[in-house]
């Protein structure tokens, strides 16, 4: 502590001012905008604390500290103090601006280790000083860590067609045959997509020869709009529902919610730890003993937002560890649920259009009456989120509302209400539901009731609501003993007896390699209708695995023996085959598969009681994009086209894994790709020529919804060579010399060891101008490539140019 007992001067005081207005403002970044005349009144206003005003009172003993500050170890930049007696004083707005809370008749000025558990310590030298003060004495803003970030990928979708089929077959006894195929047929661009799925079936028997059906399933246009999360569907849909609504198919518009377009959104409420910091400190975040998050954060309150991998209850800890190595833990306890929408979240749909009847059995078979529902979800917190529905139709009219609410560590309750009336006969629905989970244990209890003639758009076409649908499960997860769970199911059906059935079951991993599980069903309104299973499996490595199963079912014994071995991801051949004993129940069957880059391909016999055939079945799909076809693997969700501009056997990655290279055409089909989000795509540049100039190797591609895109990375042909040049007497020109192209600007190539140069921007016919230490001089050439490398040319006398 520099102690002042005498008056200092006061043109050395000025002469710091000036000083540091000017010079040590602008080092610290403060941004002061400087204007003629302006200068001195607008660059105090940046030092904390500075008061035209009140100068004098801050000034207790005639001089003026402008000190560089910190609080808490947090940096506040340039500060302004003045000392008396050793001490340091501050102006009572100086100490505001740097986070104090003071009374109203706090005095002005004050000292600044006055104050209630504050500490200062002030380096002369350094014109630092440094103060600690408790956090209840300091106004900081509240840090928030780990936020979310709902970022939105730009979307680029190429115009393309796609056909996915499959194609499946069967040859029996006594002339049976059947061939069945399912086609998807799609048509995309940047304004949406335009899907058309059906199924041809062809059976044969030697009493009626061939018997042909054909089936339109689905035709819709959808459309998106990423960013406001909304999507558009014209044609065949289906209505959206709630838990306790039924969804339907129909033909027409549907417009509403679609988290899909917003995959990095998260939907449900995220837990938030609100802690506080003395110093700068390190923070992490434990969930169930897991490493969730780990950051810094300054000194004052702050708010971490985590981002769970558990569902149901968890136990959260917060370790802040200080600048000092000082560690302090924070325990919390947490719910976490997909059953509810974050606070201000909305999902919605409408639809309005014509029931579809008859599906999968006639191709335009459509209610004569509309159809129009509506569905609404909203978070009013992260513990309560509302949600309504309502629908009408042919002399019917129905609407409900209900909400789902977390109790804290205790689970969710769900209930919700409806009623309909239908040709003036009214009826209602009541629906309760409990959940709640842990890494041990979960509940599952719920139940929907009917009462009066209760209907729904649903019941003009099929059955009614049941009156009764209840359920309850429950189980027990151990890490000695298995995984237990246990089950009971209700279910009255208007015009239909009671069914009850219950059910439990267990499984236990053995080992790394082995698993056992059994199983117990049981129709409690019949006690013959009960079944009985035990299995056993264990892996042998390499993709292959063995199983045997025993089972019971209604006084019916079984056995199984069953050996397969996976298909690897990859490409490769898979196969499984199995054995079987029992009552009537006697034979085995055998398949053989093949994964290929153009698609799936299975054969295999089946033998089983009477029934004996053989069969095929073959999937995959086409793609025609670029003006070129591709034979894949069958597509359902999004894809890419990589070229390489023409050249053939590039090495392509997706997200660091090499899945092939490119065609001669220069072309790639990778597939599959996750709509909507940002996937890695890159190729190897070890593997293109010498003289190519490539933007880039690394790219991001964003298809939209099961759609393509095109993706290029800038590969440009380039004439390059490495040119020698050399003087009249046959010498290498100077190191350092500067090379251009005649009647090129911009930055010349130089000359290297031994005259060589490397130019790639190479004409037909050349003349390079070259100055360097000797004066200018101009030499002329022909680019002739031979070969695939970079040709060297010369040596090339490089002539002064006559004056």
């Amino acid at each position: 502590m520099v102690k002042k007992r005498r008056k200092p001067l006061r043109w050395p005081i000025r002469l710091v001012e000036a000083t540091l207005l000017y010079s040590s403002l602008s080092s610290l970044g403060f941004a002061l905008e400087v204007s003629t005349g302006a200068a001195d009144a607008a660059a105090p206003a940046a030092i904390a604390g500075y008061d035209a005003a009140g100068d004098a009172a801050a000034d207790t003993d005639g001089g003026s500290l402008y000190l560089e500050v910190t609080v808490n170890g947090a940096d506040k930049g340039l500060g302004r103090f003045s000392e008396h007696d050793g001490a340091i004083y501050a102006s009572a707005a100086a100490l505001r601006s740097l986070g104090f809370t003071l009374p109203s008749g706090a005095g002005d000025p004050l000292r600044v280790d006055s104050l209630a558990g504050v500490k200062t310590k002030y380096d002369a030298g350094r014109q630092a000083l440094s103060i600690d003060a408790p956090l209840g004495l300091l106004d900081l803003p509240s840090t928030v860590l780990n936020a979310q970030q709902n970022s939105v990928p730009r979307v680029t979708t190429s115009p393309g067609a796609l056909l996915n089929y499959d194609l499946y077959g069967t040859i029996g006894e006594h002339g049976a045959a059947g061939v069945n195929a399912f086609t998807e047929l799609r048509a995309f661009d940047r304004f949406g997509v335009l899907s058309f799925t059906s199924l041809a079936q062809a059976t044969h028997d030697d009493v009626g020869g061939w018997t042909n059906n054909y089936r339109r399933l689905d035709t819709t246009w959808t459309t998106s709009f990423p960013e406001q999360m909304l999507s558009l569907r014209i044609g065949d849909t289906i209505t959206d529902a709630l838990s306790w609504s039924r969804a339907t198919r129909i033909g027409g518009i549907q417009f509403g919610t679609d988290f899909a377009l917003q995959p990095y959104r998260i939907t449900a409420p995220l837990p938030a730890f609100f802690g506080s910091a003395a110093l700068p400190s390190d923070v992490q975040l434990y969930i169930n003993g897991v490493k969730q998050y780990s950051g810094q954060v300054p000194a004052g309150p702050f708010q971490l937002n985590a981002v769970p991998n558990v569902n149901g209850v968890g136990n959260a800890q917060i370790v802040v560890t200080d600048a000092l190595g000082r560690a302090t833990t924070l325990n919390f306890s947490m719910y976490n649920t997909q059953q509810l929408l974050a606070q201000g979240l909305s999902d919605w749909s409408v639809e309005l259009g014509a029931v579809r009847e008859n599906y999968g059995l006639s191709s335009f078979d459509y209610a004569g009456k509309p159809m129009a529902s509506g569905t609404w979800r909203y978070g009013f917190s992260n513990s309560f989120t509302a949600e309504a529905h309502a629908e009408t139709s042919d002399g019917l009219s129905n609407a409900g509302a209900g909400g789902s609410v977390a109790i804290g560590s205790f689970g969710v309750v769900s209930a919700a209400y409806a009623r309909s009336d239908y040709h003036g006969s009214a009826g209602s629905l009541v629906s309760l539901n409990y959940d709640w989970r842990s890494d041990i244990y979960y509940l599952n209890l719920g139940g929907t009731r009917t009462s009066g003639n209760y209907r729904d758009v649903a019941s003009l076409s099929g059955s009614p609501p049941p009156r009764i649908s209840a359920h309850a499960q429950g189980g027990l997860n151990t890490a000695d003993f298995g995984s237990f769970s246990v089950g009971y199911l209700h279910l009255r059906e208007i015009g239909k007896p009671a069914s009850r059935y219950a059910n439990a079951s267990w499984f236990k991993a053995v080992g790394s390699n082995a698993s056992l599980g059994l199983s117990l069903n049981q129709n409690l309104d019949t006690s013959k209708d009960r079944s009985v299973f035990f299995s056993f499996s264990f892996a042998l490595g390499g993709n292959t695995s063995v199983s045997t199963g025993l089972s019971r079912d209604n006084g019916r014994d079984a056995a199984v023996v069953s050996a397969s071995r996976s298909t690897p991801m990859e490409g490769g051949i898979g196969w499984r085959a199995s054995l079987s004993a029992g009552e009537g129940r006697n034979g085995g069957q055998a398949e053989l598969d093949y994964l290929g880059g153009a698609g799936r391909y299975s054969v295999g016999v089946s033998a089983l009681g009477d029934s004996r055939y053989a069969y095929a079945d073959v999937t995959g799909s086409l793609v025609f994009m670029d003006g070129h076809l591709f034979a894949a693997r069958h597509i359902d969700d999004a894809f890419a086209v990589v070229s390489t501009d023409g050249i053939a056997d590039v090495p392509v990655k997706l997200e660091n894994r090499v899945l092939g290279k490119t065609d001669t055409n220069g072309l790639m089909l990778i597939t599959p790709l996750n709509a909507y989000q940002n996937n890695q795509l890159a190729i190897d540049p070890m593997n293109l020529p010498a003289d190519v100039r490539i933007d880039r190797v690394k790219t991001f591609a964003t298809p939209g919804d099961r759609s393509g895109t095109l993706v290029r990375f800038g590969i440009t042909p380039i004439r390059a060579a490495t040119i020698v040049l050399v003087d009249a007497a046959g010498k290498p020109l100077a190191l350092g010399s500067e090379v251009r192209l005649a009647g090129q600007t911009g930055d010349a190539a130089l000359v290297g060891y031994d005259g060589i140069v490397y130019l790639d921007t190479l004409e037909t016919h050349n003349v390079l101008d070259v100055q360097g230490p000797g004066g200018a001089c101009r030499a002329e050439f022909d680019y002739r490539k031979e070969g695939d490398g970079v040709p060297q040319i010369g040596p090339l006398p490089c002539r002064k140019e006559k004056p």
